[in-house]
């Protein structure tokens, strides 16, 4: 399933939302008006007010210069989101060297921006910010105002002491900022695996909901193919055998019998079994999927290249569908031919579709095999037909449950038309258990063959 996830799950994306730092930086707001103002006036402490309130206003007044410029639920790029951090720290900074600077026991608050950053952004942005954390206080410890206490008993810390803070403060950025990402890493495979479970079982459910429909299509569908089978019959013999509608009505007979044996394995799809004709050579497993698709004026060149043995594997009808379907549009969208290769090596079996048509539009493209998909309106012929798109969504789940990888893509610039590659690891397509073909009753096949020549037998 390639392609499964949106942007927002790769490794350099970020969760954060501008609402989460403005209300983050809000409660600072208070945090920091509270401290000064108890300081201030609760404690008597003389520090420089207006500078300190200045530094708090510069953070309110940005923040409403955020809110009013960008939307709240504006999610942030990496860039943008350290920047903002990154203000943060120097914000802090600030305040802290106008008041005592690492002596300030609010000085471990620096830790606060990078531990945000940990939790949502990429590693080399954290990395980042706690630089600028630790360049911040090692300049606050050396260039800074007293710390506010009472006149003429101002504590006098030594410079051992106010290392040890810096060396702690390092530790705690390194410590805390590695034990939030890894936590936060954590969190994000667990709900990376939540969204590509969920987008697996909706398919599913898609396709389950399928089930009843085609089983519905089959039975409603039977009764008419019937009639249209009858009227063709009497049709057949009443017009002339060399007449002008004579290749016509054999053409309709058989696109009924088509239509007879498609429902039929849309009923029994995985399930149906064939003796000892459940095992055929990869070149026949193609063969067998083109054959049908010849009367249409198309070209279908099939060309196959590998190393022997080539591979044998089991009838399955979901591979039959898929890569039915996927011969089905190339043969649907093609100018004049359609190209099939099989490639097969020890360990991988690739089938490749080309034609020669117009190919797929990049809108389509990032979207193809997704079910209400679909560009039938351009198809060969300029046909009004449409397609609701469950046809390739249908065939690209059962061909991925059968093992194979599906790529989609158009031809070089030069040469117009899609390639469509299903790859399969060769152990999953192949029939390792030969039992059922080396267990055929041959008593079985003769009766068989005494019945079909029995005198009973119109064509005896």
């Amino acid at each position: 399933m390639q392609s499964a996830l949106s942007d927002e799950f790769t490794i350099g994306a970020t969760r954060l939302r501008l609402r989460t730092l403005i209300r983050l930086r809000w409660i600072a707001v208070a945090g920091q008006s509270v401290a000064v103002l108890v300081v201030y006036a609760v404690f008597g402490y003389d520090l420089p007010l207006a500078f300190c309130f200045a530094l708090i206003a510069l953070s309110a007044w940005l923040n409403i210069f955020l809110r009013i410029r960008y939307p709240a639920s504006r999610d942030l790029k990496s860039p943008m989101a350290t920047a903002l951090l990154g203000y943060d720290i120097v914000q802090l900074a600030a305040l802290l060297a106008l008041t005592g600077g690492l002596a300030n026991p609010f000085s471990v608050l620096l830790l606060v921006p990078v531990v945000v950053s940990a939790s949502a952004l990429p590693p080399v942005n954290t990395v980042a910010l706690g630089v600028t954390a630790l360049l911040a206080a090692s300049l606050i410890g050396a260039v800074h105002l007293p710390l506010p206490w009472v006149a003429g008993d101002e504590p006098d810390l030594p410079v051992l002491y106010l290392s040890g803070i810096w060396v702690a403060l390092a530790l705690s950025i390194g410590f805390t900022g590695l034990y939030a990402f890894r936590v936060a890493r954590e969190a994000r495979q667990m709900s990376d695996a939540l969204a590509a479970a969920e987008l697996v079982l909706a398919r599913e459910q898609h396709l389950s909901a399928l089930d009843g429909l085609a089983a519905a299509a089959a039975h409603e569908l039977g009764t008419p193919l019937a009639t249209i089978a009858l009227v063709s019959r009497e049709l057949e013999r009443e017009l002339p055998r060399e007449g002008p509608h004579s290749e016509d009505i054999r053409l309709l007979r058989s696109q009924v019998e088509r239509c007879r044996g498609i429902l039929e394995r849309i009923g029994s799809l995985g399930e149906e079994r064939g003796g000892h004709m459940d095992r055929l050579p990869l070149s026949s497993l193609i063969e067998e999927i083109a054959a049908p698709h010849r009367e249409f004026g198309i070209d279908i060149h099939i060309d196959f290249d590998g190393t022997p043995p080539e591979p044998v594997g089991r009838r399955d009808s979901a591979i039959l569908y898929g890569l039915g379907n996927l011969v089905e549009n190339a043969v649907d969208f093609a100018g004049s031919t359609v190209e099939i290769r099989a490639h097969w090596t020890d360990a991988r079996i690739t089938v490749e579709i080309t034609d020669d048509g117009e190919g797929f539009s990049q809108d389509v493209l990032a979207k193809i095999g997704e079910p209400y998909i679909s560009t039938r309106d351009q198809r060969r012929g300029g046909s009004e037909e449409s397609g609701l798109g469950l046809g390739l969504f249908i065939a690209k789940t059962l061909l991925e449950r059968s093992g194979a990888e599906l790529t989609f893509a158009n031809r070089f610039p030069r040469e117009k038309g899609a390639i469509v590659t299903a790859n399969w690891p060769r152990s999953r397509f192949e029939l390792a258990n030969l039992t059922e073909t080396a267990d055929f009753d041959l008593g079985a096949a003769e009766g068989m063959n005494v019945k079909g020549n029995s005198a009973d037998d119109p064509a005896a």
